[in-house]
């Protein structure tokens, strides 16, 4: 019973990282988005970069950094991973940015660690950061 259940406990957790450029697909399931996503159901617009990629970098690290019970995980020149808990259930989903230097967008992937559906959680979740991020072009 014991290896069925632990077992079934390391099933929800999805794949970290970068694999040849590319941050890891979104699951079949609908709580996760991606910018890399041809899918239209986890799709959406990666964000241009700010005058450099370092700017850009700063400017991420800003917005994350104001963002309650978020953890950064990892952190490079390209790619930044943070852990967001959810507020009620505590719950953690996995946040990740890749600066990508050829094409001079910020791509990025938020995706639940476990369950099915979030409520639509990690798409407003992102949908504020791109807000707050393209704030930084008005100015």
């Amino acid at each position: 019973m014991a290896v069925i259940l632990a077992g079934t406990a390391c099933a929800g957790v999805e794949k970290i990282g970068m694999t040849d450029g590319k941050l890891a697909p979104c699951p079949d399931s609908p709580n996760c988005v991606s910018t890399q996503s041809e899918e239209k159901r986890h799709a959406m617009k990666p964000l241009p970069y700010l005058q450099t990629r370092e700017a850009s970098r700063e400017k991420i690290l800003s917005i994350l950094k104001d963002m309650k019970r978020t953890k950064i995980v990892k952190l490079t020149e390209s790619y930044i991973h943070v852990e967001c808990r959810t507020a009620l259930l505590r719950f953690v989903d996995d946040v990740e940015f890749f600066l990508d230097g050829t094409t001079r967008v910020v791509h990025f992937r938020s995706a639940s660690r476990v369950g099915y559906y979030d409520f639509g959680l990690n798409r407003r979740r992102m949908k504020r950061f791109s807000e707050k991020y393209l704030e930084s072009l008005k100015n």
